[in-house]
């Protein structure tokens, strides 16, 4: 997915960029870069490859060399940026929280009109670079922006530098979120509101889907006001998301609590302790906990030190590998216990398969899981939440292939909770991954915890139910 943080200050800036972006490493892992303005010094930009290393140890050392009360920040998990842009529009920065699905198709559209890309990467097309040319076209930064809206199919969010300010763009229906905070002689954007609290901002407001918000250190000007429809995405608060931090007013760690308490009182699953996951299954498992009234135990651990997150590695087989070299299980939990394990989702299964057979190896007597979300029947076309590049890497499309000889076969039917197609796939679930048992939330009760109506939130791996900002209302 990706992560940015922006501030503007009448002071130096650089220790709030460092620190505010660094709260958004959980949200991307393949490269980083900060950039800064300094009236005199202009733009001081370094971009570092996050792959083998962390942004603290990969930045600290140079933040002596980085100048001004402006600047950027981005955890990316796509292209290499910050990108620096000379145009008729000024000299600006800008970093992308993107998801461009038509990319070469605009590529195409611009090479024909004699423009050209210069920030490849292993032969690939720079996205950022590629929205930032979308932007120039426009007569303003406003009217450019607005170009990308338009052409963009996927989703996304920016922050642009320039001499004078930030100017921050939320994905035109607000899937990734933007938070604007404030303190004296300040102002800060970033994606989670957990960068703003221990640098002193206080968070005033969201950006609304399809805002244009700029900000400077003493102020900040709405540009163009929000756009109406609205779907950002569920799985924000179901996985991404960090616990403490809010979107649209509604915390992260809340909404993993009540629906953990909802499958907690509607489980009659006998138990003896539930156990979440690490990190995004423990909210959850806490609530269900308090729903069913068993304890909560950790059963299963993460060791911190030293393993990033389990999709870091580029390759699956070592993806696989880190997940569960992660994982440390604690026999003396697990032994002669009937366990329910809370999780936030289930993409190919083959982590918990490979944490199921450890559970029971280390003695339990059965191994239940709790999932906080529907079952996955579609890939997501706005958000890069996994590096799946095939339906057929989801458990639910290969089970839906098997039953019915065509993967797209009954797609509507398999993701409506309780009817014969969904009860059948997640039985099967149930077996492939050596289960006691599994079920999973259903959307509605996911709805309810998040206390959005429907039409606002992105539910489409679930149910195929979400569009573009091109598409015709819906």
């Amino acid at each position: 997915m990706g992560g940015f943080f922006g501030t503007v200050s009448v002071g130096s800036c650089v220790n709030d960029l460092f620190y505010g972006t660094d709260y958004h490493s959980h949200l991307g892992t393949k490269r980083a870069g900060l950039v800064t303005f300094d009236q005199d010094k202009g733009f001081t930009r370094s971009i570092h490859s996050l792959e083998r290393d962390y942004f603290r140890s990969r930045f600290e050392g140079e933040l002596e060399g980085f100048h001004g009360s402006s600047g950027l920040g981005i955890i990316s998990d796509t292209d290499p940026q910050p990108i620096l842009i000379n145009s008729h529009l000024g000299r600006y920065a800008v970093v992308t929280v993107a998801k461009v699905n038509n990319l070469r198709e605009i590529a195409q559209e611009l090479l024909d009109k004699r423009m050209h890309l210069s920030e490849l990467s292993a032969n690939n097309i720079n996205q950022t670079e590629l929205l930032a040319l979308l932007v120039n076209m426009g007569d303003t930064f406003v009217d450019g922006i607005n170009l990308v809206y338009q052409k963009v199919k996927g989703s996304c969010s920016m922050l642009i530098l320039t001499e004078d300010g930030i100017i921050a763009a939320r994905d035109a229906l607000g899937r990734t979120p933007i938070i604007i905070g404030q303190k004296e002689g300040s102002f800060a954007v970033a994606s989670e509101t957990a960068a703003l609290p221990n640098l002193n901002y206080q968070p005033i407001r969201d950006v609304g889907p399809g805002e244009i918000v700029k900000i400077k250190a003493d102020s900040y000007e709405v540009l163009q006001p929000a756009f109406e429809r609205e779907q950002i995405c569920a799985f924000l608060w179901v996985y991404y998301g960090f616990p403490a931090s809010d979107y649209e007013n509604v915390n992260t760690e809340y909404v993993r609590e009540e629906i953990g308490k909802a499958l907690g009182k509607e489980d009659d699953t006998p138990a003896d302790c539930v156990c979440g996951i690490p990190d995004s299954g423990i909210g959850t498992a806490l609530g269900y906990a308090e729903g069913k009234g068993i304890p909560y135990k950790r059963a299963v651990l993460k060791y911190t030190p030293t393993w990033p997150r389990s999709f870091t590695p580029s390759k699956q087989s070592r993806r696989d590998l880190v997940a569960r070299m992660k994982l440390i299980p604690n026999r003396a939990i697990l032994e002669d216990q009937r366990v329910v394990f809370c999780d936030d989702s289930i993409v190919r299964g083959t982590q918990l398969r490979d944490n199921v057979k450890t559970f029971f190896d280390y003695g339990a007597k059965e191994v239940h899981a709790r999932i906080s979300c529907p079952p996955l029947v579609y890939s997501c076309p706005f958000i890069g939440f996994t590096a799946s590049k095939s339906d057929l890497e989801l458990i639910t499309r290969r089970i839906i292939n098997d039953f019915e000889g065509d993967p797209n076969a009954k797609l509507k039917e398999y993701a409506t909770t309780d009817s014969p197609e969904y009860k059948r796939m997640v039985e099967e679930i149930g077996k492939r991954l050596g289960l006691t048992s599994v079920r999973f939330n259903k959307i509605e009760t996911l709805l309810r915890a998040i206390g959005l109506p429907k039409c606002k939130v992105c539910t489409h791996c679930f149910d195929g139910s979400g569009y573009n900002f091109s598409d015709k209302e819906k």
